[in-house]
């Protein structure tokens, strides 16, 4: 049976993920901490551990940083005013 956690146990976890997270698990750390945070219902809630994941975003940073990588990150095709008049015009 999968057990549902509640608002409290997400952000023990999240918490958890912040003080215990290390360069090696960074990357599935965050993820994991992301997805915690996009199960949270209210904003209030999402609000209660915003300072964590700002905390673990920074850490990611800093430490790709400091190994001489790059934080990867989604890239957003922008489109053309054209492009979006197109799509406009369809709907």
């Amino acid at each position: 049976m999968i057990k549902m956690l509640s608002a409290e146990d997400k952000l023990a976890e999240i918490k958890n993920l912040y003080y215990h997270t290390t360069r090696a698990t960074i990357k599935q750390d965050f993820a994991k901490a992301i997805e915690l945070l996009k199960s949270m219902p209210s904003e209030e809630e999402r609000e209660r551990v915003a300072v964590y994941m700002d905390g673990l975003s920074q850490m990611r940073s800093d430490w790709a940083r400091q190994a001489g990588g790059k934080v990867e990150r989604k890239k957003w095709k922008v489109k053309s005013k054209k492009e979006r008049e197109k799509v406009g015009r369809r709907e």
